[in-house]
C-alpha cells in the first residue's frame, strides 16, 4: 500500500505484503526478509528525485534487501511527492514493498532504520547566513525531537540539507536518547569533487584517487587535503604529491576549486547540485553500512571527541574508518603541517560559530514558550 494523504490512501503496489520474498541460493529454498525502513526528507525536491532510484533499486543497501520507504515533505509539496510515488510504482522495483508519502514526521521516522535528511530551507537571495541557520535551527530541532521519540535506538542519520554541519549538530542534541554517533552529515560529495579533480589531473579514471580527506564544515572554509592521499599509477601506490608533482597548484587551484564548487554548479545550471549530491548520499551510506576497504578511509561528517586538537562536540569531517555494520572511528596518527593545522582550525572556527548562533537561537525560542 502507498498510505499518505488525500487521495493517495487509495493507491496500490503490488508488492509483497509484510516480508519480500527472496530466492536463496537454490530455487527449491525460499527465504525470509526483514525489510528496511527508510526515511528520506525533502521527498519533491531535485535531490531526492536523484537518490530514490538508486536507494530502491538496492545500490545502496544490497541486492537482496527488501525496502520500506517513507518520504517526508511539507504539505505544500505532497501533490507532487504523490508523483514522485507514481514513478516508483512505475519503475515495478523488486525490492520495494511499500512507500508511505507524508507531512507527518511521527510517521515519517516511526521505527526507521536510516533516515536521510535532504530536506532544509534554502539560502535566498540577500539572505543572510544567520538568517539561514535561525531558520533550519527549527527544521532541525523539530526532526531530532521527533527521531528521539519515533525512530530505532540504533537509526543511523546523515544530514544533507545545509548548513549540513551545524543541523546535524542540533539534530543529534535534541535525540539524546540515540548514541551521538549515529548522527553523520554529508562531506562525500566535497571527497568526490576532489578525487575527480586530482584524477583528471593525471587523467586517471576517479577510483584510482584513494584516501583524500575533507576537514572541517561543508562551506567554502573546508580543507580538501591530499597530503595523505595516494593513487594507483602503473600499477603501484603512488603520494598524490609525487604523482602530480606541482605543489602550487595542490596548495591553491586545488583547493579554491573544491571549496567553491557548489557555487559553480549553482551559477552554471541555476540550480544547486542534485545528482552528484544524491550520488555522494549513496557513497556515504553504502560505505557505513558494509564499511570500508583495509587500509582505506573516507570522509564524514561526525561528533568531534577532540580528535586532532578539533574542538569537541562540533560535527566535524573527519577521515574516518568504518567496520561493517556500521561502527566508525576517526583516523588516528596521521601527521598534520602547518599549512593543513592553519586551515583545519579556520573551518573548525566557524563551526564553533555557527554552533553557538544556532544554540542562541534555540534557547531564545525555547524562552518564548
Amino acid at each position: 500500500l502507498i498510505r499518505g494523504p488525500g487521495p493517495l490512501h487509495s493507491a496500490k503496489l503490488d508488492f509483497a505484503s509484510d516480508f519480500a520474498i527472496r530466492w536463496s541460493c537454490s530455487e527449491e529454498t525460499l527465504t525470509m526478509a526483514t525489510p528496511l525502513k527508510v526515511c528520506v526528507t525533502g521527498a519533491a525536491g531535485q535531490i531526492a528525485y536523484s537518490l530514490l532510484y538508486s536507494i530502491a533499486n538496492g545500490d545502496v543497501f544490497g541486492k537482496d534487501q527488501p525496502l520500506i520507504m517513507t518520504l517526508l515533505d511539507i504539505p505544500s509539496m505532497m501533490g507532487t511527492t504523490g508523483g514522485v510515488v507514481m514513478e516508483l510504482q512505475d519503475c515495478a522495483l523488486t525490492l520495494l514493498q511499500e512507500v508511505i508519502p507524508t507531512d507527518n514526521v511521527e510517521v515519517a521516522f516511526r521505527d526507521v532504520d536510516v533516515a536521510i535528511l535532504v530536506g532544509a530551507m534554502p539560502r535566498r537571495e540577500g539572505m543572510l547566513r544567520k538568517d539561514l541557520l535561525r531558520a533550519n535551527a527549527r527544521i532541525f530541532e523539530s526532526q531530532g525531537k521527533a527521531l528521539d521519540q519515533f525512530a530505532k535506538k540504533t537509526v543511523k542519520v546523515v544530514v544533507v540539507g545545509n548548513p549540513a554541519n551545524t543541523n546535524a549538530m542540533i539534530c543529534q542534541r535534541l535525540a539524546p536518547s540515540i548514541p551521538k554517533e549515529n548522527f553523520t552529515c554529508l562531506t562525500r560529495l566535497d571527497q568526490n569533487r576532489a578525487q575527480a579533480q586530482v584524477a583528471g589531473r593525471l587523467k586517471l579514471p576517479a577510483d584510482a584517487v584513494r584516501n583524500v580527506i575533507i576537514w572541517g564544515n561543508h562551506s567554502s572554509t573546508q580543507f580538501p587535503d591530499v597530503s595523505h592521499a595516494v593513487v594507483l599509477q602503473d600499477g603501484q601506490r603512488k603520494p598524490v604529491y609525487d604523482a602530480i608533482q606541482d605543489d602550487a597548484w595542490l596548495k591553491g587551484d586545488f583547493i579554491k576549486t573544491i571549496q567553491q564548487r557548489g557555487s559553480a554548479v549553482i551559477k552554471a545550471r541555476k540550480l544547486s547540485s542534485a545528482m552528484s549530491a544524491a550520488k555522494a548520499i549513496c557513497d556515504h551510506m553504502r560505505d557505513w553500512w558494509f564499511g570500508t576497504a583495509e587500509g582505506e578511509w573516507v570522509s564524514m561528517g561526525v561528533v568531534s571527541d577532540g580528535s586532532y586538537g578539533i574542538a569537541p562536540d562540533i560535527l566535524y569531517s573527519f577521515p574516518v574508518r568504518i567496520k561493517a555494520g556500521g561502527a566508525w572511528e576517526v583516523v588516528q596518527g596521521l601527521s598534520i603541517s602547518d599549512f593543513a593545522r592553519e586551515k583545519m582550525d579556520a573551518t573548525a572556527k566557524e563551526l564553533v560559530d555557527e554552533k553557538d548562533t544556532a544554540l542562541q537561537f534555540l534557547t531564545a525560542e525555547a524562552g518564548k514558550l
